[in-house]
C-alpha cells in the first residue's frame, strides 16, 4: 500500500470513528450533561440515551430548512413522505427531549457519515477522469437521491436542514437520472445564490462530510483539482455564498496532509488565515492547555473552553475554527483528538468527521492508524470501508 493510499484509508476510518464516537452526545451544549449521562467522559462507542438534554428535534421544520416557526406556506413534510420514512413520529413527540439519533446502536454512524461513505463508493467505482468532472457530481447526486428516498436504507432519525431543503425542492419534479439530478441541482444553486437573504442554515459544518471523499479521491491529483472537486460539489448541496472560502481552506489542508504535510503547521496557517483569523485567541488557550498533562481532565477543560469560545455550534466559521484548533493540538494524536472533540460537545459529529479525516490522514502518513478496536466497533462503516478499499486506486 502506498503512503498516500494509506493516508486516504485512515482518513476514511477517522471520519467514521469520530462521527460514531460523538453520535450519542451530538449537540450536547452543556458538557456537564455528557458526564451525567455517561458516568464520566466518553472513552469509547456508546448508544444514545433515550432523552437528549438539549434536543430541539420537535421544533425542527419537517417540511424544509430550519425550524417549524420559520417555515412559510403549506408545504407537506418531506420527513416521513420523501426521506426518513418511518421517523416522522419522533419529530412529533411531545416533551421536546427526543434524541436526534434515537435508535442507533453503539458504533453506528449518523446520516451524514453514511452519505459520505456512499459518495466515496460512487467515486471509487466510477472511473472518472477527474473528481472535478460534472459526471462525478452527477453520479453522486443520483445515488444520494436513491439512498435518501428509499425506505430502510439507514436507521438515523435526523436529517439536518440541507437534506430537508434539497428534497423539499426536489419533490416537485423528482429527477433521478444522473443528468437530470445534476441539472436540477445546478438550477437550484443559481436560484438560491440569487436570494437577497441566503438560508443561514446552509452555512454549516455539515457541508463537509459528503465533500471529503472528493478530496480523498483527488489525493494524487493537483491541489487545484481537489479544491475544485470539493467546492463545486458543496455548491450543489449547500448553496450559500459564504461557503466557497471555507471549503477551499479545508480542502487545501486535507490535500496537503494526505501528501505528507505537517498537520500542525497546516492548522496554524489556517487559524492565521484571513478566512478565520483566530490565531491570537487560540494561542491563549494553547498556552493554558500546555500547563497540564496531555491526558488530564484539566487540559480537556481548557479545550472545552476553547471550542466554546471559537465556535460550538454548526455555523461554519466557528466550527472550522474549533476544528483547526483541535487539529493543531492533536496533530499527532488521533485517538486523543477524536475523544477531545467528542467531549467538547456541540456540533461534534460533523466537526468530528472533518477533524477525524485530517487526523487519520496524518496518522496514515506516519504509519499509524485508527485503533483496531474502533474499526471493529464501527457497525455500518466496517464492511463498507473494507469493500471500498478494494476499489481505491
Amino acid at each position: 500500500m502506498t503512503q498516500v493510499r494509506r493516508s486516504v484509508t485512515e482518513a476514511l476510518w477517522g471520519l467514521c470513528a469520530a462521527d460514531a464516537m460523538s453520535m450519542p452526545v451530538h449537540w450536547y451544549y452543556n458538557v456537564r450533561d455528557i458526564m451525567n449521562d455517561f458516568d464520566g467522559w466518553i472513552t469509547g462507542f456508546n448508544a444514545p440515551r433515550n432523552r437528549h438534554p438539549s434536543s430541539i428535534l420537535t421544533l425542527s421544520n419537517a417540511a424544509g430548512s430550519g425550524r417549524t416557526a420559520w417555515s412559510s406556506g403549506n408545504r407537506p413534510p418531506v420527513v416521513g413522505n420523501v426521506i426518513l420514512h418511518d421517523k416522522l413520529q419522533f419529530w412529533k413527540l411531545p416533551g421536546g427531549s427526543v434524541h436526534y439519533h434515537q435508535g442507533l446502536q453503539a458504533g453506528e454512524n449518523t446520516l451524514n457519515a453514511l452519505c459520505a461513505l456512499r459518495v466515496a463508493q460512487v467515486l471509487a467505482t466510477g472511473k472518472f477522469g477527474s473528481m472535478a468532472d460534472p459526471a462525478a457530481r452527477a453520479a453522486v447526486l443520483s445515488d444520494y437521491v436513491q439512498f435518501m428516498t428509499t425506505p430502510g436504507t439507514h436507521d438515523d432519525t435526523y436529517a439536518e436542514s440541507f437534506h430537508r431543503s434539497f428534497f423539499s425542492d426536489w419533490q416537485d419534479q423528482r429527477p433521478t437520472s444522473p443528468s437530470k439530478v445534476l441539472e436540477f441541482a445546478e438550477k437550484r444553486n443559481k436560484q438560491k445564490m440569487n436570494l437577497s437573504v441566503p438560508d443561514s442554515q446552509l452555512d454549516a459544518i455539515g457541508c463537509f462530510p459528503m465533500a471529503i471523499p472528493f478530496i480523498l479521491l483527488s489525493a494524487t491529483a493537483s491541489e487545484k483539482e481537489a479544491v475544485s472537486a470539493a467546492v463545486e460539489f458543496v455548491r450543489l448541496t449547500h448553496p450559500h455564498p459564504k461557503l466557497d472560502k471555507f471549503v477551499t481552506l479545508y480542502a487545501r489542508v486535507l490535500h496537503a496532509t494526505l501528501n505528507g504535510a505537517c498537520l500542525k503547521q497546516q492548522a496554524e496557517q489556517a487559524l492565521k488565515s484571513p478566512t478565520l483569523d483566530v490565531w491570537d485567541t487560540c494561542q491563549h488557550f494553547m498556552h493554558r492547555a500546555a500547563r497540564f498533562p496531555s491526558s488530564s481532565e484539566e487540559r480537556l477543560k481548557v479545550h472545552q473552553s476553547a471550542v466554546e469560545v471559537l465556535g460550538l455550534a454548526c455555523y461554519t466559521k466557528g466550527a472550522l475554527s474549533s476544528l483547526f484548533y483541535l487539529a493543531h493540538e492533536f496533530h499527532n494524536d488521533l485517538k486523543g483528538g477524536i475523544l477531545a472533540n467528542t467531549n467538547c460537545g456541540g456540533e461534534n459529529c460533523n466537526r468530528g468527521a472533518a477533524l477525524g479525516a485530517l487526523l487519520g490522514a496524518r496518522a496514515g502518513h506516519l504509519g499509524h492508524s485508527v485503533p483496531q478496536e474502533w474499526k471493529d466497533g464501527l457497525r455500518n462503516a466496517q464492511e463498507q470501508i473494507s469493500d471500498l478499499l478494494e476499489d481505491l486506486p
